[in-house]
């Protein structure tokens, strides 16, 4: 028998990897004997590098970088590796620190950059935020790493950032000269983009040009207006409603600018408002394609090949629930193993409202890990047991249908 398990992290519990791992081991208590195949994924959200790179054998690079505020933060992201796991190894991941000599990667190697590594809310202690100033900037020195290694291939993911400066400080990082009316170079944050009167690409990092990008991006927005960058993200990273309006305004300007330099108009592009307005700032200076996340993942690890020939798939994250068919990562594996006729099934550390949406859409059974009702800390403490122990109960019943 051969079982594949395609899981998303557990957040703030098990990253993809150890989720694999546990469940791996409570099918062995009941069939010693199957053929298990390990792929970590994850939906291009948080623990995407990770998980990426646990299910390629790759590596993580970890660097100081400027953060959001100006102040240097450590920072990291992912070089693929060509492996998968399998076979009950426990680990294919080189997860120590390549921060050192640049490495000649012009073999094929792709980079994984999760923008929330650098520039991320996390980095911002909630009475300093403030998206008139934060900067993108580290999330720019990140890329500026990986094209020094000569990586031509890069998955940036989107989410999770303190910023609202449209990808400026990325691209001021890469060498783009963002200048005002006085031909000075604009300060940090989504204020500044204000007064932006031109943008010099001549002396922009000569690499760009042969590195293809592709952007991890889950929501539709656009960059401006009711549904834009300031308004639906901005709130959470700091706007008043007064900063909202100036936001909008700046990166209205700043699109103008854009398109006034002779790059294509994509502020109604949908994503274009992700990320602080991060999703305008990669389709204008990476040449960048926005994409589902889960989308993305699962063709780098290759799991369409990866599952073929299987009998089961085990999918899961910590949480299944009504918004898990819109894009997230057991939905993703599902339609993988739908293509061709493998039975699915989903484990979730717990399940929310409307979760039997994903049966709906053929999944053949769902189960949460928690045996009983237990304050927070202790269910995300327990929550490698109650997963051996969930997949071990569910081996148990796949040996009756065998019998």
């Amino acid at each position: 028998m051969k079982i594949v398990i395609a899981p998303d992290s557990f957040k703030e519990s098990l990253s993809a990897l150890e989720v694999a791992n546990a469940i791996e081991q409570g099918l062995r208590q009941v069939i010693p004997d199957c053929d298990i195949v390990k792929i970590p994924v994850a939906d291009g959200g948080e623990g995407t590098v990770q998980s990426m790179v646990d299910a390629t054998g790759g590596s993580i690079v970890s660097l100081e970088v400027m953060g959001p505020l100006g102040h240097r933060v450590q920072a990291h992201y992912g070089i693929l590796g060509e492996g998968i796991l399998g076979n009950g190894s426990n680990s294919g991941s080189n997860s120590g620190s390549n921060s050192g000599s640049v490495a000649d990667m012009s073999t094929g190697a792709i980079a994984v950059i999760e923008m929330a590594s650098a520039s991320g809310l996390h980095h911002v202690p909630r009475e300093q935020r403030n998206p008139l100033i934060t900067t993108s900037y580290g999330t720019g020195e990140l890329i500026c790493d990986a094209l020094n290694r000569g990586i031509k291939h890069i998955i940036l993911g989107l989410g999770g950032s303190a910023t609202n400066d449209g990808g400026a400080g990325m691209a001021q990082a890469l060498d783009i000269l963002l200048l005002d009316s006085q031909g000075k170079t604009l300060p940090s944050g989504g204020a500044a983009l204000a007064n932006l009167a031109k943008i010099d690409v001549s002396n922009a990092h000569p690499l760009l040009r042969e590195c293809s990008f592709e952007v991890a991006c889950d929501v539709d927005n656009p960059l401006c207006g009711e549904r834009g960058a300031s308004a639906i993200f901005g709130p959470q990273k700091g706007a008043t409603p007064a900063m909202v309006k100036q936001l909008d305004t700046a990166l209205s300007h700043y699109a103008d600018v854009i398109v006034s330099n002779g790059m294509t108009d994509h502020r109604e592009h949908a994503g274009a408002g992700a990320a602080g307005g991060m999703g305008l700032g990669v389709m204008a200076f990476l040449n960048a394609e926005l994409k589902p996340g889960v989308e993305i993942v699962m063709k780098t690890v290759g799991l369409a090949d990866k599952i073929r020939g299987a009998d089961l798939v085990i999918t899961g994250e910590g949480r299944i629930d009504g918004q898990t068919v819109f894009g997230k990562t057991p939905m993703g594996v599902l339609k993988q193993a739908q293509l061709q006729g493998i039975p699915t099934i989903g484990i979730a550390g717990c399940l929310g409202d409307n979760a039997n949406a994903i049966l709906d859409h053929g999944m053949a059974a769902i189960f949460p890990i928690i045996p009983h009702l237990s304050p927070l800390d202790d269910v995300l403490a327990n929550a490698k047991l109650n997963l051996c122990n969930t997949a071990r109960n569910i081996g148990a019943v796949l040996m009756l249908g065998q019998r």
